[in-house]
């Protein structure tokens, strides 16, 4: 889901603290009705076919996970009745094998029993070739499942994969939830299957009614093994249009808008009817470089171009002050956060030395050159959000500052985004720079983004860095379930990411929720919203 959900965030969520208070003139419907303006419709209702965030929404309300996470970071018990760790044996200590112990007395929403043969062919479902599934990460780790016994499923993997938790049936980036083996388990492939668009899950609320282009009605599932659910129903309505979304909040025809753009956040903000959270989510903003178009391959310059950007003003344009600025990759959502890196605040003066070192002299309207030829780039940005639009604008405007010619480039997301063999603009290298916003799951495993050999169509190293350091400590952090041990390997490519200029690291956003004040218990995870949706009152 990243790609995707990069570009919602991108477009949606703004960076933050804190929840305000809530206002005073919020107050329950009566009728334990939970209206939320979802940003667009579901392709499908499979919980394994999921490509975005709206579709994870809806998913985490009717499906469950092996493991999730509670709203502080801690890894909870979902289906499974405890967090496997190698502390109570349910890791290896080669970290070779994972044990599962399931809860028991867990239906699906048709009455069928929940047993470790859906766990197994929920994985079976995920890497079969046929099925639409956005990636395999984690899931192509394992080499074998074993079921000795209805409540125990064994993951043998092929090799120690320290993210293994958060990552398979788990709040990764693209979070997969367990789908149910007695009704998709003889199909040749899932992708048009009747259940995407009538499910049958084992979560908190059970499908009713899809009336496509309009909403999803969810209603309470008496039976959940956590309890039956506060609310009565949910209805999942498809408001598109930003400023609708707002005013059905202000006109209470909604209760909860779950992607807040700048513009509705500004508007919304200081209105005392409406409450606002912000939370901290495993992502980041940032101009990336490509590593393979001198003169990037210079350390000066693309030092030298990240201390020309003006981090502190463009918090304070685009996110209204509630961004946090960023430090490296790793957002302080993680425990693996580091604040222990190299620093690049804004300073055109230090920039104009690095650019005169590397041989960049200013010439003729301030245009630095080399060479008689002038320090141009070019920057691209998706089309449709107005968050990367402004930063490749202000990028532009600081780099001028600094000499720097800059030329922007919008796509379409799905041209910018496409696989190399689709032609994609990043994968294929056709940038100089890049807005680059990207989404993780609860654990901080980078290694797609940054090591050498994850240049596409391996992995997400469009900028093509590649340092060995950097490869030792994420083969380091991948191979251990050691959390201290990860902690410090990660310490290690945060300082070495930054230390070398691997991108300009913007902000961290925060996911942003505007709802009625009445609404209670509401708490996201970051990677998720229906993690505790049996508790959410109105």
């Amino acid at each position: 889901m990243k790609r995707l959900a990069v570009v919602l965030l991108s477009i949606a969520l703004v960076l933050g603290g804190c929840s305000r208070p809530a206002g005073s003139g919020g107050a329950s419907n009566g009728t334990g009705v939970l209206r939320v303006a979802n940003w667009a419709e579901p392709n499908s209702l499979n919980p394994i076919l999921v490509s975005n965030t709206a579709e994870n929404f809806v998913a985490s309300l009717m499906f469950d996970e092996l493991v999730t996470i509670d709203d502080k970071g801690n890894d909870v018990p979902d289906l499974a009745s405890v967090v496997p760790s190698l502390q109570n044996g349910g890791v290896t200590k080669n970290g070779l094998t994972i044990t599962y112990r399931l809860r028991h007395r867990v239906t699906w929403h048709d009455g069928a029993p929940f047993t470790s043969a859906d766990v197994k062919f929920s994985w079976q479902a995920v890497m079969n070739p046929n099925n639409n599934v956005v990636e395999r990460r984690g899931y192509d780790q394992v080499a074998s499942v074993d079921t000795p016994d209805a409540y125990t499923v064994v993951f043998h993997l092929k090799r120690p994969f320290s993210p293994f938790i958060d990552t398979v049936f788990g709040d990764s980036d693209d979070p997969f939830r367990i789908i149910p083996q007695h009704i998709l388990g003889k199909m040749h492939d899932v992708n048009k299957a009747l259940f995407n668009a009538a499910p049958i899950g084992t979560g908190p609320f059970k499908f009713a009614r899809w009336v496509h282009g309009d909403h999803i009605d969810l209603v309470a599932n008496t039976r959940y093994f956590r309890g039956a659910p506060k609310l009565s129903r949910i209805v999942v309505q498809t408001v598109v249009d930003d400023n609708t979304k707002t005013a059905m909040l202000r006109s209470h025809g909604t209760d909860l808008i779950t992607d807040m753009s700048s513009a509705a956040y500004r508007i919304l903000r200081g209105n005392p009817n409406v409450k606002i959270e912000l939370v901290k989510a495993p992502n980041y903003s940032s101009i990336g470089y490509n590593f393979t178009h001198p003169p990037l391959d210079d350390i000066r310059v693309r030092q030298a171009i990240t201390y020309a950007i003006d981090q502190q003003r463009m918090i304070a344009n685009l996110e209204f002050g509630t961004a946090v600025p960023a430090t490296a990759d790793l957002s302080d959502f993680y425990w693996a956060y580091d604040l222990n890196v190299t620093r690049y605040p804004f300073d055109l003066r230090r920039s104009g030395q690095l650019l005169d070192q590397a041989g960049w002299k200013v010439g003729a309207g301030g245009i630095r050159q080399k060479n008689g030829q002038p320090l141009s780039l070019q920057l691209v940005y998706g089309q449709g959000s107005e968050t990367a639009r402004q930063i490749a604008i202000q990028t532009q405007a600081d780099l001028a500052q600094a000499g720097i010619q800059v030329q922007l480039k919008v796509y379409l997301y799905n041209v910018l985004y496409a696989t190399k063999a689709e032609g994609g603009i990043l994968n294929n290298g056709k940038f100089d720079l890049a807005e680059w916003s990207w989404v993780s799951g609860a654990d901080p495993d980078d290694s797609s983004q940054w090591m050498c050999d994850q240049v596409p169509p391996a992995g997400n190293n469009a900028w093509h860095y590649c340092n060995a350091q950097l490869d030792d400590a994420e083969r380091t952090a991948l191979a251990t379930f050691d959390r201290s041990a990860r902690k410090k390997a990660y310490a290690t490519t945060q300082s070495l990411l930054t230390s070398d200029a691997a991108a300009a690291f913007l902000f961290y956003p925060r996911l942003r929720y505007a709802m009625n004040p009445a609404l209670q218990n509401f708490k996201p995870n970051g990677p998720s919203e229906g993690w505790n949706a049996q508790d959410w009152s109105l």
